[in-house]
């Protein structure tokens, strides 16, 4: 059966079997191939991979020595890894355990097998977990040559997000000051950092913020990290026309915070502007509340915008790259 595979030339093959290897996308159960002069690597998640890889699928020996989950059932099971935790989403709970005991006997490298309990509620953006298998939600998440200890229960993360936080990351230079409004555990402002930004990170989530500091340390950038605990509106005041770069991925609410983000601009600011619209006008509404709220003060341009992913039956979850000129 053919597998999604990134395909690249030989010469860059190395390079980019590390860069797969390291946000945890290189398929354990496939053999790597050369063809022509091209090198294709197996990859599981191909919608995470990078917009710059090129996937195609094509028949790719299996590698005799791996037992995958859909060896051990009748059917291709779907989970997420984050770390050495799986992620499933399955109703049924019979189904479920099914799903979790074929991971744990699989030889994929994973010590915990958890399903999703609840959605994501509340101000800290948490959800409920239910442990199908091993103990524990913590877990150390590579991604793009970074390392992201965090909890699942005790903060939001979302690795369906890796491509969308590299296509930002990719974008900062060195010397830039950026601000993530709603940091979490630094997806946004550790690879920040790492490109040579001096970065400031807010959360209201306590536990995120614990994260963030650690992350900083892990990836050796805390000289150029800045984790605060609390409602962005309250602690922004002394970065006052400060920021280069301002992301807002609270894609429920974000426009509740649009006058903090523009404060925060500085007289050329980008800021990465995420939300949840209906299919019909999925970018309109964003832009127009930035544009309300920058004024007269501000030249409003959309530089980029873009779907993230779907949503819902009918609801986009977008980005706008909009650039302030005062």
């Amino acid at each position: 059966m053919p597998v999604p595979c990134v395909r690249v030339p030989r010469e860059d093959g190395e390079a980019a079997r590390e860069r797969l290897a390291d946000a945890d996308l290189v398929d354990p159960g496939h053999e790597i191939t050369v063809e022509s002069g091209s090198l294709f690597i197996p990859v599981i998640a191909p919608d995470t991979v990078p917009a710059e890889y090129e996937i195609v699928h094509r028949e790719v020996p299996a590698r005799e020595t791996q037992t995958m989950p859909a060896d051990l059932l009748k059917f291709d099971p779907s989970y997420e890894r984050l770390g050495e935790i799986v992620i499933v989403d399955e109703d049924d709970p019979e189904r479920a355990r099914e799903v979790a005991e074929s991971i744990m006997t699989s030889d994929l490298p994973v010590e915990t097998v958890v399903n999703r309990a609840s959605k994501v509620k509340g101000q800290q953006r948490v959800r409920e977990w239910g442990v199908l298998a091993g103990d524990g939600t913590e877990t150390v998440h590579r991604e793009h040559g970074c390392e992201f200890a965090l909890d699942l229960a005790a903060v939001y993360f979302s690795p369906r997000l890796a491509t969308e936080r590299h296509r930002v990351v990719e974008q900062v230079r060195q010397g830039e000051r950026a601000f993530d409004m709603f940091a979490g555990v630094g997806p946004f402002v550790i690879p920040f950092a790492k490109r040579g930004a001096t970065t400031v990170g807010v959360d209201v989530n306590p536990d995120a913020i614990e994260y963030l500091r650690e992350n900083a340390r892990r990836n050796d950038v805390a000289g150029r990290v800045t984790g605060i605990e609390g409602d962005v509106r309250e602690v922004a005041g002394e970065y006052a026309d400060w920021a280069d770069r301002i992301v807002m991925n609270l894609p429920h609410s974000a426009d509740e915070f649009l006058e903090t983000a523009v404060n925060l601009a500085n007289d050329d600011a980008v800021i990465h502007y995420y939300d949840i619209q209906h299919e019909d006008d999925p970018y309109g509404p964003g832009e127009r509340a930035i544009r309300e709220v920058a004024g007269d003060e501000y030249d409003v341009v959309v530089e980029t915008q873009r779907t993230v992913r779907s949503y819902a039956p009918h609801e986009l979850n977008v980005v706008l790259d909009v650039r302030l000129s005062r």
